[in-house]
């Protein structure tokens, strides 16, 4: 009894780990065990209220490149997920360069800078796995739909969440938020709709630097639970502004 209860106590902590670590591109380790259990959790929560320019964004997608969940429609996401933390991190800069006289202030800005490049980094790796993946599976994309027009509205994008902050930072915090939502509830939806990736190997030049998977579908288990540490993380900065 002893054994089993201090093996959920372990499993819950690398839990907590993992929500813990959402400002580093390196995820916590989870068993195969506890990452279904957070594909169920998510599975079973509802959506996001999600305000117009996000249901704009995703509307678009969808019409662009259909409602159909697909690795390559992945990656056109993952494009666009890294820029809101860019855009945050540049008006940090520019915050740092006015505050840095006020030495607590300046920490406390730059943290928030380390927390956004962190969070980037964290997006590139999806990006490259989910590209690398392309890639091994011969998949043809179009060169303007799947590169020209991805930069595009991540260039437009980008804009969109600077102007929001400088605004007020919990706009920007808010459509980044309804992202982020929108992102892990797809991942988890894409591993349930193909049981085919619980017995696919898990191949990839990155596993040093991001970490191993038994399967693919531990793998996109994973990345949604990344999205939703940055939801959360999104959502804390809303009533806890780093900054002002």
């Amino acid at each position: 009894m002893n054994t089993v209860l201090n093996g959920k106590v372990e499993e819950g902590t690398r839990v907590m780990q993992a929500i813990a670590e959402v400002a580093i591109s390196r995820p916590a380790e989870l068993s195969h065990e506890a990452l279904r259990r957070e594909q169920e959790k998510t599975l079973k929560s509802p959506r996001r209220k999600y305000g117009l320019l996000a249901k704009m964004l995703f509307w678009g997608m969808d019409l662009t490149y259909g409602r159909k969940q697909t690795l390559s429609k992945f990656k056109v996401l993952e494009v666009i997920a890294r820029v809101p933390y860019q855009s945050w991190e540049h008006v940090a800069y520019i915050a740092l360069t006015h505050t840095y006289g006020k030495l607590s202030l300046a920490r406390n800005v730059f943290e928030f800078v380390k927390e956004s490049r962190h969070q980037q980094d964290n997006e590139q790796w999806h990006l490259l796995l989910i590209e690398e993946m392309v890639q091994r599976k011969s998949i043809k994309e179009n060169f303007f739909m799947y590169r020209f027009m991805p930069q595009v509205v991540a260039f437009l994008y980008y804009h969109v969440s600077w102007l929001l902050y400088v605004i007020k930072p919990e706009l920007s915090y808010s459509l980044n938020a309804d992202f982020e939502d929108h992102a892990e509830h797809e991942y988890m939806a894409f591993v349930a709709a193909h049981p085919e990736f619980e017995t696919e190997s898990f191949e990839s030049e990155f596993k040093a630097e991001y970490r191993d998977f038994n399967s693919v579908a531990d793998l996109f288990r994973q990345i949604g639970l990344d999205e939703r540490m940055h939801k959360l993380e999104s959502i804390d900065h809303i009533e806890h502004p780093r900054f002002a």
